[in-house]
């Protein structure tokens, strides 16, 4: 069971991105949107938001740059995702652990 994100927080952080002229400004709209209403981002949604930021449950954490989660390259060695066993496509240099593109936005204690 996923543990809810923090909306406000997240929709917050969505914003200063758009405004930074960071990723693309529709796609943040369309996962705004889902937010707002209480739909579940996909997969591709929540890779793209783990690529430049991290969902936090806890609003009083800021958010961090993509430099947490390094994307493995089609070269990489691939080894299995720490949370579920199946081929990782995520590093995570802040614990050391390879990661899913399920599990990278849910792996720390601090994240949903």
């Amino acid at each position: 069971m996923h543990t809810p994100i923090d909306s406000e927080k997240t929709i917050e952080i969505i914003e200063r991105m758009k405004l930074a002229k960071i990723g693309r400004y529709k796609k943040w709209e369309t996962m705004i949107k889902k937010i707002k209403k209480n739909q579940i981002l996909n997969p591709e949604e929540l890779e793209y938001y783990s690529n430049l930021t991290r969902i936090y449950k806890n609003s009083s954490i800021t958010s961090r740059s993509k430099i947490y989660h390094t994307k493995l390259s089609e070269l990489d060695e691939k080894p299995p995702c720490s949370a579920c066993g199946k081929d990782s496509t995520f590093y995570c240099n802040m614990n050391d652990q390879y990661f899913c593109i399920i599990h990278v936005a849910g792996h720390d204690e601090n994240e949903l």
